[in-house]
């Protein structure tokens, strides 16, 4: 004997056939779809071997009950209410009609399978061309619409033809002005209610790893359906890569899913939305739950049509996000890194991570001698204005050398080779750099003694090593940085060297592939430090 369970609601129903163990969950592949939050993925299962039903719950949250008593597994009756969370369902038995035969009539038997006639599948043009899809799919891949209704009035069909194609027209035109990719997913929804006599609209996209994930799932009313594509008719429009009707779904024994039975599905039509590469995005499905022989031919040919331009319209809204957001994270990144690298970063999503790791690091401070007693001399506007010429230089040295900027500290340049891209050849970069800012400086002053301005005096400290990199601040502002042991001897030794001198210490020296001429200065102690460290001098 089948039962059935029914939501208290009424907005529900779920046919459990004889020998059917069935899943109830909030996971759009269940075979139960229920979708409230009260309700795990993996809920419970409900298992019908004819004349019992029973229910055990599969280790959910918020529990199974039955008639109000919370239950691991129990047998159910007629009239028990199961209650999945804090969604109810009532279990009754399903009596099959018995029609008799009018007198002196036999009872036809059947010569043909159920369903055997009721599924018609379209095939997918491919890209370049090739076998027909069928009326609207295939002329609608002309290269303009005047061309395919050109076609249309040659085939003499016109009448109809020429609406839809207008109301395709209309579609493309609608389409092309969604910003993002949710509002265009409303917008297809809406377009569908008005065009095609539907009870509701289900998009499932296919994400990175191929999985199907649910979109929109919405009534005429513009409610939330509740309710996930089934997964049979799913199944075969991504997997086979066809669009399909039924339009007497429930005996339709080859699409060979409950789900149909459990969603009152009547009629039903779904397409692959089959972008470039003729790789399918996702599926649009719409449905009528109060009518069979809803659908026709040529409804599923104008869904495939509405399904070609939606795909193209949803992976151009995907494309133009994607830029958009590159665009960003690059104008972001190019304000510390050279603008090559924040291209490398904006192209590579994982080049740079929330947190951080230890990293092999070039760090370069320099310092202006003697500014303090400068800026006395000199009046505000004349400081901004010599700093900013200062640093627009020094920046642009540390960029075409492929470091990093990590920051001002007053009259002070802190940068980096290695994070949050590293090379072999860092430290070279790091010291080449460092011998620039000297030059670039000695341009600048001869530039400034013209123009009667004082001229300026750096010292530069280059260290080499291990260095924590990534993102520090607070929850109100994070930045890109490196810290740690390296990073303060760098600091102390631009400190410690004097006007026009770099300082670098014997690990940096070990790390040049090319070091230039340098002299040793002897030991230093540093703060924090239990031993003298070597360090050597360089003076272009």
């Amino acid at each position: 004997m089948p039962f059935k369970l029914t939501s208290t609601a009424g907005d529900q129903s779920f046919e459990l056939q004889a020998g059917t163990t069935l899943v109830v969950g909030r996971a759009s592949g269940s075979d139960l779809p229920v979708i409230d939050p009260t309700i795990s993925r993996r809920h419970a299962e409900v298992a019908c071997d004819g004349a019992v039903v029973r229910v055990r719950d599969l280790g959910s949250s918020n529990g199974t009950f039955v008639n109000g008593v919370r239950v691991e597994s129990s047998e159910l009756k007629a009239g028990d209410v199961v209650t999945f969370g804090k969604v109810p369902f009532r279990l009754s038995a399903i009596s099959a009609p018995v029609e008799a035969p009018a007198a002196g009539r036999d009872v036809p038997t059947p010569t043909t399978a159920p369903g055997s006639t009721i599924m018609r599948e379209r095939p997918l043009a491919p890209p370049g061309g090739g076998a027909s899809g069928g009326g609207l799919s295939t002329v609608f891949r002309a290269a303009n619409l005047a061309e395919v209704k050109a076609r249309a009035i040659a085939d003499d069909e016109h009448a109809v033809t020429e609406k839809k194609l207008g109301l395709l027209l209309e579609v493309s035109k609608q389409l092309s002005r969604a910003v993002d990719i949710d509002g265009l997913l409303d917008t297809i929804a809406g377009m569908v209610f008005e065009i095609l006599d539907v009870d509701r609209v289900a998009i499932e996209l296919v994400d990175a790893g191929g999985a199907r994930v649910p979109r929109i799932s919405r009534d005429r009313r513009g409610a939330a359906a509740g309710r996930a594509i089934p997964q049979s008719i799913a199944r075969k429009v991504v997997g086979e890569k066809v669009a399909v009707l039924s339009d007497n779904a429930p005996a339709d024994e080859r699409f060979g899913g409950q789900s149909i039975l459990m969603q009152s599905v009547r009629s039903a039509m779904c397409a692959p939305l089959v972008g470039s590469e003729d790789r399918v995005r996702g599926v649009l499905y719409v449905d009528n739950l109060t009518a069979t022989q809803r659908f026709g031919d040529d409804d599923l040919d104008f869904l495939v049509a509405f399904s070609n331009i939606a795909a193209v319209a949803i992976e151009n809204s995907e494309f133009a996000e994607r830029i958009r957001r590159e665009a960003l994270v690059r104008s972001n990144f190019e304000r510390f890194f050279a603008p090559n690298l924040a291209a490398r970063i904006a192209s590579t999503p994982d080049a740079v991570r929330l947190g951080g790791d230890k990293r092999t690091v070039a760090v370069l401070f320099s310092d202006i001698r003697g500014f303090t007693a400068l800026s006395e001399e000199l009046r505000p506007d004349d400081v901004a204005r010599l700093l900013t010429e200062y640093f627009t230089v020094m920046v642009e040295v540390v960029f075409r050398h492929g470091g990093t900027l990590d920051k001002f500290i007053g009259d002070a340049i802190m940068a980096q080779w290695g994070a949050p891209i590293a090379s072999p050849d860092d430290a070279d970069h790091a010291m080449a750099a460092a011998l620039d800012m000297l030059r670039q400086l000695e341009t600048l002053n001869d530039k400034w003694r013209g123009e009667g301005r004082p001229a300026l005096q750096i010292g530069v400290g280059l260290n080499c090593g291990e260095s924590f990199a990534g993102y520090i601040g607070s929850d109100r502002r994070l930045e890109y940085t490196v810290i740690g042991d390296a990073v303060n001897i760098a600091s102390r030794l631009c400190s410690a060297a004097g006007g026009g001198e770099i300082l670098l210490t014997d690990t940096m020296r070990e790390a040049l592939t090319a070091p230039p001429a340098m002299s040793e200065r002897g030991t230093m102690e540093l703060r924090g430090k239990s031993q003298p460290i070597p360090v050597y001098s360089v003076v272009p």
